[in-house]
This record gives structure tokens, sequence and C-alpha cells, in this order.
């Protein structure tokens, strides 16, 4: 095995990343995510998902957002940290929400179609017991 990287048993260089770079993966991962395919991207591209993650709360912090390549990027803040844990947790929510959404809905769909089926159907005959 001559080939480098997170599974070859080698030691791996270590890779640093531009803060466009960095926002392209993340935008690459949550689309195959979408798919159900995040670990397979992951283990093409050769990251790991604690990358994925700090990545995140970078972003949704507006860290990697205007910086040029070679650019520090340093360390989140408390209130970056936080800012980003809430709006994870608030895209969460409306997900969450979107999906209950659907479900009163398929909901309120079938009681409506039972009351429907309930109320044409003949008076069933009742059973005479001897």
């Amino acid at each position: 095995m001559s080939s480098s990287g997170p599974r070859s048993g080698g030691p791996t260089p270590r890779r640093s990343f531009t803060p466009a770079q960095k926002l392209e993966f993340l935008t690459q991962y949550e689309e195959a995510c979408t798919r159900q395919e995040g670990n397979a991207f992951l283990r093409e591209q050769g990251l790991y998902s604690s990358q994925m993650t700090e990545w995140r709360k970078q972003r949704d912090a507006g860290v990697l957002q205007g910086k040029k390549a070679g650019e520090a990027i340093g360390k989140l803040t408390v209130e970056q940290s936080e800012i980003a844990r809430l709006r994870r947790q608030l895209e969460v929510s409306e997900g969450r929400l979107k999906q209950t959404e659907a479900a009163l809905g398929i909901m309120e769909k079938l009681s409506a179609f039972f009351e429907n089926a309930i109320s044409e159907s003949p008076a069933a005959p009742k059973s005479k017991k001897k």
C-alpha cells in the first residue's frame, strides 16, 4: 500500500483548508447526507465528521464568510458558539415542525376519508343470534 490516508495504516499528512474549501465541503457533505451518503462522502474525501461539526459551527457563526485564503480563522467566541448552536437547534426544530405538519395533514385526510366511508356505507345487516 503506497497510498497514505486515514485508513491506509500509515502516517497521514496534515491538510489545511481555506474557508472557501470548508464551505464547499460542508455543502457537498450536507447534500450527500440528504441522500444518506454522508459517511461515504467523508471516506472519499478523507475527512472526519468532527471536522464537519467544527466547520458547521464556524459557518453558522459567520466566521468563514469573507475570509481570504491564508487568513487566520481563530477560535469561536462564546457568543459565536452559542449563536451557532442556536441556529442549528432552530434548523432541527423547523425540520421536525415540517414533519409534524405533514403527518397532521395526512391524519386529517384519513379521518375525513373514514368519516365519508362510514356515512356512505349502507347499514350493515345486524347478525341474528339463535
